[in-house]
C-alpha cells in the first residue's frame, strides 16, 4: 500500500509521541518534527511502500533522540495489561474463530495512530468487542489452509493474545514459523518480548523479519529460515496494518490471512469496512 496524503499527520503525530516519551524539550521536538516532515516530503515521490517510508521517518527520529526503543515502558505496560485480560478470558476461548477474534482485538494495542486510542480499561473493551465479532470473517476458509504457517506478529500486548492462537494452532497440528521484528520500532514485538512470553513453545521456528529497525515485511531482506518458510508454507497469517500495507504490495505469495483492527481511514477505504472494524480476511494474491 502506497502513502496516502492522510498519512502525513498520523506519521508526524507518532514522531511527536516519540519525542514526548523521551522527554525531549519543545525546541528539540520541533526540530525533529521539522526534519522528519522534510524527509517525508522527499520520500513520498519514491517507489516505496508506506511502511518503508514510515520506517525511515522513525529511524531518523530515534537517531535524533538518541534512543533505540522509546516505547519500552509502553510495551511493558501493555504486556502486563494484556496478561491480566488473557487470564480472565482464556477459559472462554474454544474455537479457532474465538482465538482469532481475541488476537484481532489485541491488535488495538497500537500507540500513536491518529484517531485511535488504546483503551485504559482493556478488560471491558475486550468484552464489548468480543460480543461485536468480526466485520469480515473468513475463519472457516482460513483454518483448513493452516498446516504450515508463517505468522507475522505486530505489537506488544497483542502478542499475548497471539500466543493463545499459536497454542491453538500447535495443538491442532500446525507447523508454525513465527516472525517478529529484528530491532525495536514503535511498540512492535521483537525476539526479546517473544522469548519473555515463551512463544517459542508453540512455534517450530522463531525468527525475525530482517531489515533491522523496519516496519512491515520486506521479501528482499528476510533471514534464510523465514525465506525458506515462505517458499513452502500453506498459509501466511499477517497481524496488523503495517504488515498488511507491505504484504499487499506483493504477488505470487501463499494465501494470506490478514488479521487486524482497522484503525485508519485509508486502510478502511481500501478494505471496504468502517474504521474500527475487526477483520479476519483471506486473500489470494
Amino acid at each position: 500500500m502506497k502513502l496516502d496524503d492522510r498519512c502525513f499527520d498520523c506519521l508526524l503525530s507518532r514522531v511527536s509521541l516519540e519525542c514526548s516519551l523521551c522527554g525531549a524539550g519543545a525546541e528539540l521536538s520541533a526540530e525533529i518534527k521539522k526534519e522528519c516532515a522534510r524527509l517525508l516530503l522527499e520520500l513520498r515521490t519514491k517507489p516505496l511502500s508506506h511502511p518503508q517510508i514510515a520506517s525511515a521517518i522513525h529511524r531518523l527520529a530515534y537517531s535524533r533522540l538518541g534512543t533505540d526503543d522509546p516505547f519500552r515502558r509502553l510495551k511493558e505496560e501493555s504486556t502486563t495489561q494484556a496478561l491480566a485480560v488473557c487470564r480472565k478470558v482464556r477459559p472462554r476461548l474454544f474455537s479457532f474463530r474465538d482465538h482469532v477474534l481475541a488476537s484481532v482485538i489485541g491488535n488495538t494495542f497500537d500507540y500513536g495512530v491518529k484517531s485511535h486510542t488504546v483503551q485504559d480499561d482493556f478488560s471491558q473493551y475486550f468484552e464489548t468487542e468480543f460480543q461485536a465479532g468480526l466485520a469480515i470473517d473468513d475463519c472457516d476458509r482460513i483454518l483448513p489452509l493452516g498446516s504450515e504457517i508463517v505468522y507475522f506478529t505486530d505489537n506488544c500486548g497483542e502478542i499475548v493474545f497471539d500466543r493463545l492462537l499459536l497454542e491453538f494452532l500447535h495443538k491442532n497440528g500446525a507447523k508454525v514459523t513465527l516472525a517478529v521484528r529484528e530491532e525495536p520500532i514503535l511498540n512492535d514485538a521483537t525476539l526479546r518480548e517473544a522469548l519473555a512470553l515463551h512463544m517459542d513453545r508453540f512455534a517450530d521456528v522463531l525468527t525475525h523479519t530482517g531489515c533491522g529497525c523496519e516496519l512491515g515485511v520486506r521479501l528482499d531482506c528476510m533471514p534464510e529460515p523465514l525465506r525458506r518458510a515462505m517458499e513452502t508454507c500453506t498459509l501466511v497469517i499477517s497481524k496488523g496494518m503495517a504488515n498488511y500495507e507491505s504484504l499487499s504490495e506483493y504477488h505470487d505469495l501463499p494465501p494470506i490471512a490478514y488479521l487486524m483492527a482497522v484503525k485508519c481511514e485509508p486502510i478502511a477505504d481500501e478494505v471496504g469496512v468502517p474504521r474500527g472494524s475487526k477483520v479476519a480476511m483471506l486473500r489470494f494474491q
